[in-house]
């Protein structure tokens, strides 16, 4: 069994190996999309692989949409080049559900891989192509938050950025730039209507796209390089529109377990490839079964009805409350406090904290007891309902090869939405308050003896990449576990620690918490199982 278009024309070996195979004519949708393209997306990593294609996928086997995807990589030329074009831009998605079951599906909807080179004549000019014909509706993205932004770690310019603001929309460097050039050919070839959507896991993504390609026609506008007409053309939402989104589906790195289930099959060509540019990528993807995803409709041009396949349209008020309810309560704060707590326990799936009775229990109360109360129900999810799934099938799905190590990844720039709008929610509260969160600010101390980058068994690890380790470590540098100073002590070195707003969204000391998680902290500091011992005190 070979994943490419000669391969699957034996249908019948893979669908007695248990694959769904895309229900539809792939040669004719080609031919169609490349004549009339009506949907380009921007990213060709795995949430992309899991996701939106799945979504053309089963809009095209439904016989709702003629047209496939067009999928565009601009970071990492090489996904496309040996990953895409070596399997004739099929991939497998593999769902791993909550009862075991593994559902195997060959993607098929993806039938055009471009990059975005604008140093590589043919693949700019195609894209050029594309970006020119009036039937394109929708360009999508999940290039990461990192993607949109015009400036490093530490709000200098970045070079590229610089060179294509006087360089133009000729050939520029940046991928935003690029992406903007691509624009500007639009506006070029008769200013025909787009949504511009990113579909990336920040808050008011649409936003951050729409400040990040603004900056660029104003700058070319200002520089002579372009005209008036193609500023006023990206800022008329009428023609160019920028929606918000809210999205979430879990898709782990694809995982060694998943592939020897593939390889068992009898599937072949499944080494996975790792770039120059280090990343990691496989012919296959694998992800959680539930998904979810919020789009604000303003769609100039129209758009695929993709809420026959489960996508809610809504308006952006809407979508805002979903990403609030979703970030600041229903998930993610349960996903980092699982991070930091399970790398100080020594797991390795976050699956298995959730057999742990003290780590259920910390994010059942932080979730239902704490959050809860402060969530604005968006109308269209349910709240509870929401973390009724996360909790009892989501985290707890023990085929989805999740690591505390990689959510915690950045935590100090999660704390701040994940946690301090929950507490801002409190002191605003006239029934509420600040001194009845007893688990957030367990977790803000966690974080700190997390930092120490000793486990709870004494052992040394290292901490995931985060852009403020240098910054934030040197607060608990002095402290050693089994040592435990005044709490005064622990409290005045860690105050500018514990006042910063940008780390933890409110002032600690202000709102009244910061003697909470430094006593937290003096606790877990006392010895090996220490921080055992302070969740079994603390965590009802």
């Amino acid at each position: 069994m070979k994943l490419s278009n000669a391969g699957l024309s034996e249908p019948k070996i893979w669908r007695d190996a248990g694959y769904a195979l895309p229900a539809f004519s792939r040669s004719k949708v080609e031919a169609a999309t490349r004549e009339h393209p009506v949907w380009v997306h921007f990213g060709a990593g795995n949430i992309f692989r899991a996701f939106q294609a799945n979504l053309a996928q089963r809009m095209l086997n439904q016989g709702k949409m003629d047209r496939g995807l067009t999928v565009v990589e601009g970071f990492d030329y090489e996904i496309i080049e040996k990953q895409y074009r070596e399997h004739d831009n099929l991939s497998v998605l593999v769902t791993l559900k909550s009862d075991g079951q593994v559902e195997k599906t060959v993607i098929g909807s993806i039938v055009e891989s471009c990059i975005l080179d604008s140093d590589d004549a043919a693949e700019f000019s195609r894209l050029k192509d594309i970006f020119s014909n009036p039937s394109l509706q929708m360009a999508t993205f999940t290039i990461t938050e990192k993607g949109y932004s015009l400036v490093d770690g530490k709000g200098n310019q970045l070079p590229a950025v610089s060179a294509d603001f006087a360089g133009g929309p000729a050939k520029p460097d940046s991928y935003i730039g690029k992406v903007t050039s691509l624009l500007h050919t639009r506006y070029r070839a008769g200013a025909a209507p787009i949504a511009m959507v990113s579909t990336d896991n920040c808050s008011h993504n649409g936003d951050k796209l729409s400040a990040a390609v603004t900056a660029f026609a104003e700058q070319w506008v200002k520089n002579g390089l372009a005209d008036q007409g193609f500023l006023d053309y990206i800022q008329d939402e009428k023609r160019v529109s920028f929606p918000w989104s809210m999205i979430d589906k879990i898709t782990p790195r694809p995982d060694s377990s998943v592939e020897e289930i593939l390889r068992r099959d009898g599937l072949e060509d499944l080494d996975p490839v790792v770039t120059s540019k280090n990343t990691y990528v496989a012919p296959f993807v694998n992800a959680e079964e539930s998904e979810y995803l919020v789009i604000e409709d303003k769609f100039p041009n129209g758009r695929p009805a993709l809420e026959e396949v489960g996508v809610i349209f809504t308006d952006r008020d809407t979508v805002n409350k979903v990403e609030r309810m979703k970030v600041c309560t229903c998930l993610n704060p349960l996903h980092t406090a699982l991070a930091i707590y399970g790398c100080l326990l020594g797991f390795t799936k976050i699956s298995e904290e959730m057999k742990d009775p003290q780590l259920l229990s910390l994010v059942k109360t932080i979730g239902y007891h704490e959050g809860l109360p402060v969530v604005v129900n968006p109308g269209v999810l349910d709240p509870k309902a929401f973390i009724d799934t996360v909790v009892q099938e989501r985290i707890p799905n023990p085929f989805m090869p999740d690591t505390p190590q990689r959510i915690a990844t950045d935590t100090s720039q999660k704390l701040s939405i994940r946690f301090g709008e929950t507490i801002k929610a409190y002191m605003a509260s006239d029934k509420l308050s600040v001194s009845e969160l007893k688990l957030i600010p367990l977790v803000f101390a966690g974080w700190l003896r997390y930092l120490m980058a000793v486990d709870d068994a004494g052992q040394p690890f290292s901490p995931s990449s985060d852009p403020m380790l240098a910054e934030v470590t040197p607060y608990v540098a002095g402290f050693t576990l089994g040592q435990v100073p005044p709490l005064a002590e622990i409290e005045l070195t860690l105050k500018p620690l514990l006042q910063n707003k940008a780390i933890f969204g409110v002032d600690l000391t202000e709102c009244g918490l910061s003697g909470t998680v430094a006593g937290y902290f003096a606790e877990e500091l006392a010895g090996p199982g220490a921080v055992r011992a302070v969740l079994k005190k603390y965590v009802p």
